[in-house]
């Protein structure tokens, strides 16, 4: 798979000039019959900030999106942009731009046609409207490619057509729902970095829905991770993965160790014969209690130990890391990831001795 064509940085264009607007959700709630798709949603996005809504099926995190885009109305609750309450405003009013996972392109506009059609709905003239599809065609890569049709674009080159024409108003606000599950691994990953160069360049402020973890956490300036209508915790992309706030979180963004452990006095436990801080936030059980703890698997240490408590099941092979699952002498097993380097040291049948990086550790509820 080549690489994605070089861009005219926007620098050089018209583009710069744009400012992203202020979102924010207060105490939004949607009520689907018996069901509450979103429950006192409470979430400011600021000026030219990407956040990505993260989360599972049916978790509320397209009903946000939809809500802000003005295809819904809430049941309770206010949707604001600039301070401006648009929670009633018909879509075509609020001056968003929208990314579908579908591509939603016009299959008989060309490239060039359907970046321009929004221009067109605006009553922009036909030589303005041009000019200014072009310069987006030429920002993502496709100026070579404005007079072909839908069905003569690869999945990511119509995407990237898409994206221009959401573009082409110059929306306050960019809105992206799940626009990469439908393209290969490859293509995701290069389209997922230029839509984030682009948008920093614009400064758009920019919702973008997903399941996808990578995603969220290579892209978002902030991430928020939503449950059963509810937001767990919005925070930058580190914050959330290294010092999550609820086990839910902790689970849903990355891989966790589940290890039998017991408190102690001083809020700390007991866990594989090391004593280690806990990251719980509110009240810890009094020493003497048998818990749930929750480990990444970059935090266990490996080192091949002839008499070692554990033994090599099986190395996968992840690129720059290799996942290594362990069978410990009661029966458990446990994940480590350890550097590619030393999958010879850690081939299968290999035992080991173990311990943890000194670093708090979440209690699983």
């Amino acid at each position: 798979m080549s690489s994605l064509p070089v861009t005219t940085p926007l620098s050089e264009s018209s583009f710069a000039t744009q400012r992203g607007a202020t979102v924010e959700y207060r105490g939004v709630r949607r009520v689907f019959g018996a069901t509450s798709a979103l429950d006192g949603l409470d979430l400011k996005i600021e000026p030219g900030e990407l956040l990505a809504l993260l989360g599972p099926s049916g978790c509320g995190k397209t009903t946000a999106l939809r809500l802000l885009a003005g295809f819904d109305t809430p049941t309770a609750g206010d949707v604001l942009v600039d301070d401006k309450d648009v929670s009633h405003t018909p879509a075509n009013k609020r001056d968003m731009g929208m990314v579908f996972q579908s591509y939603s392109l016009f299959p008989t506009m060309s490239a060039i046609d359907n970046v321009g059609f929004g221009l067109r709905m605006r009553g922009q003239g036909t030589r303005d409207r041009r000019d200014r599809a072009g310069e987006l065609l030429d920002l993502v890569g496709l100026s070579e490619h404005a007079k072909k049709y839908p069905h003569q674009l690869s999945g990511g080159q119509q995407q990237r057509v898409a994206l221009a024409r959401a573009l082409a108003v110059r929306p306050r606000v960019l809105l992206l729902d799940e626009p990469l599950s439908a393209l290969d691994a490859k293509v995701r990953e290069q389209l997922r970095d230029e839509i984030r160069r682009i948008q920093l360049e614009l400064g758009v402020t920019t919702v973008f829905v997903t399941h996808d973890q990578e995603e969220a956490l290579s892209m978002a300036d902030r991430v928020g991770v939503m449950r059963a209508g509810k937001l767990e915790q919005c925070d930058a992309p580190a914050v959330l993965y290294d010092r999550p706030a609820t086990p839910f979180v902790a689970e849903f963004v990355g891989t966790m160790n589940h290890i039998p452990g017991r408190t102690e006095e001083g809020g700390r436990v007991r866990v594989l014969g090391q004593v280690l801080p806990s990251d719980a936030e509110g009240a810890v059980p009094p020493a003497g209690v048998e818990v749930d703890v929750l480990v990444r698997p970059e935090a266990v240490v490996l080192h091949p130990a002839p008499d070692g408590d554990a033994v090599v099941m099986v190395s996968t092979f992840r690129g720059s890391s290799v996942r290594i699952r362990l069978a410990l002498r009661d029966g458990s097993e446990l994940l480590a990831d350890v550097a590619s380097h030393r999958a010879g040291e850690l081939a299968a049948g290999t035992h080991v001795s173990l311990s943890l990086l000194d670093r708090p550790v979440l209690l699983a509820t």
